[in-house]
């Protein structure tokens, strides 16, 4: 059995994660226009037409923003719970009946042979949850839009072998940064963004729990940089005593393009 997972872009101008495993292929948010979705699938060859659904974590645009287009275009289920279905409705009215589909957070359901268990996180939208996935002995996560380290959370990850995980920001560029007060505020709130102490933090443990990959994902163009997300969560790591490379692997989801393909494999799970 064979797993591989892929952030498309990831960041606050659009969000997308590539999933597929058990002979099912989904999208974890879609934030960038359809054109954009469609051609970053094409760079790791996979066509749209063979994604079987579209998993919602929160109605925020820069996750449903090409939504819309790709339900009407190719008529794919799209899942999401009832509060996130209100939100995006309210946006975007012209989502085709037959493809909206509704889960309840906390209650896991199938896809094909994939089992789907969605969580609550916290974060300042309607319902907002990640994403855990299990598919006979594989099982990975999408935990991003975060505001704070809870057990509810990182209980529902534990033993995941590869996570996207959010390292948004830089607490001290934030808050040495220009934005207004008030977004800052948003930013460093307890259902804002996870910065990269909390991650790196949170990673040591879920790496004590069986995580071996990770893509650092959601990271803000004007509060963190890729070398600061990836050195301080290199570093918090080592200082626990792993080895990375070894024992975990580490990797920054780019912005706007395709980042690295991870294969997880029932055989060898830290097969990259």
């Amino acid at each position: 059995m064979q797993l591989n997972l892929c952030p498309l872009f990831s960041g606050s101008s659009g969000n997308s994660v590539y999933m597929a495993c058990g002979g099912v292929k989904l999208l974890v948010d879609a934030g960038m226009s359809a054109a954009r979705v469609e051609a970053n699938l094409r760079e790791i060859g996979v066509d749209i037409r063979n994604i079987d659904a579209i998993l919602v974590t929160h109605e925020h645009i820069d996750h449903v923003r090409g939504l819309g287009v790709l339900c009407r275009r190719y008529g794919m289920p799209v899942y999401a719970n009832e509060g996130t279905w209100q939100g995006i409705l309210q946006r975007e009215t012209g989502i085709p009946q037959k493809c909206m589909r509704t889960f309840y957070t906390g209650e896991d359901f199938y896809i094909g042979a994939l089992d789907v268990h969605p969580f609550p996180i916290p974060h300042d939208a309607a319902d907002p949850v990640g994403f855990a996935f299990d598919c006979q002995g594989l099982r990975c996560g999408v935990a991003t839009d975060i505001g704070h380290i809870s057990e509810t959370w990182m209980r529902a990850v534990s033993g995941c072998q590869a996570l996207v995980l959010e390292a948004n920001h830089d607490v001290d560029m934030v808050r040495r940064g220009p934005y207004p007060q008030r977004l800052k505020q948003r930013i460093l709130g307890q259902r804002g963004h996870l910065n990269n102490e909390d991650c790196a933090r949170a990673l040591c443990e879920l790496a004590a729990r069986g995580t071996r990959a990770v893509f650092l994902s959601h990271l803000s163009t004007d509060n963190n940089l890729p070398e600061l997300a990836y050195n301080t969560v290199c570093g918090a790591l080592s200082a626990a005593g792993f080895d990375v490379e070894n024992d975990i692997r580490v990797c920054v989801s780019r912005r706007d393009r395709v980042s690295d393909l991870l294969t997880l494999q029932t055989d060898e799970a830290d097969a990259m």
